[in-house]
């Protein structure tokens, strides 16, 4: 099938990559001479335009960084106008669920259907086709996107309808969030005990105290190594499930109060 792809960077070029294996027909949007080179060397077909994305797609995948950027590239654009009746758009970039709700509505009436579909994993997941996605949509709409998803995902989760997706990754991160705060503290604690942390990270894999949280710390070798690699995303996913819960007057207990013990330690290395 002709796939649409917005956002081929460190998440969305090996799923391009994944897609055009699986054989697949993909056009890549590349604004930059260097950008629509990285399309072509990943066995896309770079294109400059975002109209040109969405022309003759059965699918249009956005993996962009921010909420802001996919309302930008999806309704700022000519790229539902472009994008065929029948067809999906899925948006894996984790935001506000109000935006795949907007956009639900918007291409509602181009007879286009949207999926929000937030990954949790990382590159590595996505070559091995096992990167987790919390699927939102209806089932028809789930079903079209089906063909792109299950190229680089595994589990693909269906979770309820459009926004459904982005309520569960923002749940899951602040899960994520609050337990790396505990073992910011529980690294602290060591080190005042004399423990070295990578010995401690190290033994925390095979005790009680294990998580995924614990292991995803520990392969890069200590907390500030883990900050200085993924401190922004966290921030920014953080920051959307505190606005979420605000907006909903939704307290987040005792998870918000670890959170900040993360977000403490990510900011005093920004």
């Amino acid at each position: 099938m002709r796939i649409g792809f917005i956002g081929a960077g460190r998440m969305g070029a090996p799923m391009v990559r994944r897609l055009v294996g699986a054989g697949h027909e993909v056009r890549a949007l590349g604004r930059s001479g260097e950008a629509r080179r990285r399309v072509t060397e990943l066995g896309a077909e770079p294109v400059s335009f975002t109209a040109a994305v969405g022309t003759g797609a059965a699918a249009v995948v956005v993996c962009v960084f921010t909420d802001d950027q996919v309302r930008a590239a999806c309704l700022d654009t000519p790229l539902l106008a472009s994008m065929p009746g029948g067809s999906v758009l899925i948006v894996h970039t984790t935001g506000s669920p109000r935006t795949a709700e907007d956009l639900a509505t918007q291409a509602a009436t181009r007879d286009i259907r949207v999926v929000d579909a937030p990954v949790s994993g990382g590159p590595p997941d996505i070559e091995a086709g096992t990167l987790t996605l919390f699927v939102g949509g209806t089932e028809d709409a789930v079903a079209r996107a089906r063909p792109v998803l299950d190229c680089y995902g595994g589990p693909v989760l269906p979770v309820g309808p459009v926004g459904s997706g982005q309520r569960v990754k923002l749940v899951n991160n602040a899960l994520f969030a609050a337990q790396l705060g505990l073992i910011t503290e529980a690294v602290r604690l060591a080190t005042r005990l004399g423990i070295d942390e990578a010995t401690l990270l190290s033994a925390l894999q095979h005790a009680s105290g294990a998580s995924r949280a614990a292991a995803t710390v520990a392969a890069k070798g200590s907390v500030t190594a883990f900050n200085a690699s993924v401190g922004e995303f966290i921030r920014k996913d953080v920051a959307a499930v505190r606005a979420l819960a605000a907006e909903l007057g939704a307290t987040m207990g005792t998870l918000d109060s670890a959170i900040s013990a993360q977000l403490a330690d990510t900011e005093r290395m920004s």
